[in-house]
């Protein structure tokens, strides 16, 4: 495959990748809606999380295995790589994220999720040392930060909601250590079977912490109408087949190559959140600086 072939192949991969991870901002906070769950039920939030990653691990498994003709399982080599990724890509990312994503606006929470390109070159060229950081790179994780600051300025200057934003940078600092964890374990295992049964893992540890938490300490009963089912089989997909996607794009391609592109989900987030969350209102010109700011930085990286 030549050059230029490959390079289309990955953008149109990874802007794929990153519309779907833009559209689960909204997503989600219909599903809290259709599944009638509030804000301050961590229990119901983190179980409707897991259910999700379940499903989509499910997914990936299944859309694998008929993909090659025979069902795919983890061997003895595959099976502590799969649970330490279930920790960081799943439990440890989508917990934060999803109690976050309950106490802020997905207008907000999209242009935050921004950072997870900065981290995930960070961890890369600092922690594991797949890459060299450069004044470029760090030129553009200061012109990140900087975006995030101002979308959390007020009239009464800065403030940030830790139950909100607090948790959405900490989702954006597991990200960074999932991304070269990938990286680095797709060098000599399936990609697929990593992404389905870490999905599977994560997603039951999730369900089994949130389902009962959720029934004693918030109300008891769960109603689930056909909607909320769809929205889960949705984001499920969202799921299964972006990072599947991203997975395999990150076992060719330098972890800043391709991370780089993840300044579209932000961009898409804010879209999506202002045409389907009605927050359009909330859209302003710190947004708009903060998003340029973010597009800027991952430019000056790449």
């Amino acid at each position: 495959m030549n050059k230029t072939k490959e390079k289309i192949i990955v953008f149109f991969g990874a802007l794929m990748c990153c519309f779907l991870w833009g559209s689960a901002f909204p997503g989600i906070k219909i599903g809290y809606e259709f599944w009638n769950i509030g804000s301050g039920e961590t229990g119901r939030i983190i179980a409707f999380a897991g259910l999700r990653f379940f499903l989509a691990g499910i997914l990936v498994i299944l859309i694998g295995s008929v993909i090659r003709r025979k069902f795919i399982l983890p061997g003895k080599k595959d099976i502590p790589k799969i649970l330490i990724l279930s920790f960081f890509q799943t439990i440890g990312q989508y917990v934060f994220f999803y109690v976050g994503l309950a106490h802020t606006s997905g207008v907000n929470a999209s242009v935050i999720n921004s950072l997870t390109s900065f981290f995930a070159i960070l961890v890369a060229s600092t922690v594991f040392r797949m890459e060299r950081m450069n004044a470029r790179k760090i030129v553009g994780c200061v012109l990140g930060f900087s975006g995030v600051i101002i979308v959390n300025l007020t009239g009464e200057g800065f403030q940030i909601n830790f139950l909100g934003d607090g948790l959405m940078i900490l989702t954006c600092i597991f990200y960074g250590f999932s991304s070269s964890l990938i990286k680095k374990y797709s060098e000599n295992h399936d990609t697929v079977l990593l992404s389905g049964y870490q999905f599977v893992v994560g997603g039951l540890v999730l369900t089994l912490v949130g389902l009962p938490w959720g029934l004693l300490s918030d109300r008891g009963e769960i109603s689930v109408s056909i909607e909320g089912v769809g929205i889960l089989i949705y984001l499920a997909l969202v799921s299964s087949v972006a990072y599947t996607v991203w997975g395999l794009l990150l076992r060719k391609n330098d972890v800043s190559k391709i991370s780089i592109f993840g300044f579209m989900t932000p961009v898409m987030g804010v879209v999506l959140s202002a045409l389907f969350l009605g927050e359009a209102g909330q859209l302003g010109i710190r947004h708009i600086v903060s998003l340029a700011l973010v597009c800027a930085g991952i430019i000056v990286v790449e």
